[in-house]
């Protein structure tokens, strides 16, 4: 018995022709009206989490240092480049204490998840519609790190992502 014939042609779509039966790209969805781009919105702090595992640390209950002074060695790696200087550090009492900026969304496209200085938000909050900041502190000598607080920035009008440009490395 013969199975199905198949043919040689691997599509039937001619370049330049328009496409009957292909989706068009999605609609994108209507601006939310935002006052102020590079005014924080959405802000979740948190200072009382922090303040709890600092008071369970220094009054060594229920918590080895090791569970709060636990930092990645890519985060501790981009805290020595990239680090902005925030004073003492409050585990350890070292200077070191830097804060790391990053930055995620759908409209950053290939650059989401990358960590910019604290002057770059404002101009990128005009450039997009809306991503996500997440602050982060760490300190480099007893690996104390914690995260700060998140907000939302942008104008609100939706934007398609950048293209991925050829020569980003994954």
């Amino acid at each position: 018995m013969a199975g199905p014939r198949r043919t040689a042609i691997r599509g039937t779509i001619a370049r330049g022709t328009p496409a009957r039966g292909r989706a068009r790209a999605a609609e994108l969805p209507p601006a939310e009206p935002v006052a102020n781009p590079e005014r924080p919105r959405n802000v979740v702090d948190h200072v009382l989490e922090r303040r709890n595992a600092l008071s369970r640390l220094h009054a060594g209950t229920a918590v080895l240092s090791s569970d709060v002074c636990d930092a990645d060695p890519y985060l501790l790696r981009a805290a020595r480049f990239h680090g902005e200087p925030a004073g003492e550090c409050p585990a350890c009492r070292d200077p070191g204490l830097v804060t790391l900026t990053y930055v995620y969304g759908d409209q950053l496209g290939p650059y989401s998840g990358r960590i910019r200085a604290t002057e770059d938000l404002a101009p990128m909050s005009h450039q997009y519609g809306a991503f996500s900041v997440y602050v982060v502190e760490v300190c480099q000598r007893c690996h104390w790190n914690f995260l700060l607080r998140t907000y939302v920035l942008g104008d609100g009008v939706p934007r398609r992502p950048p293209a991925t440009p050829r020569d980003l490395l994954d």
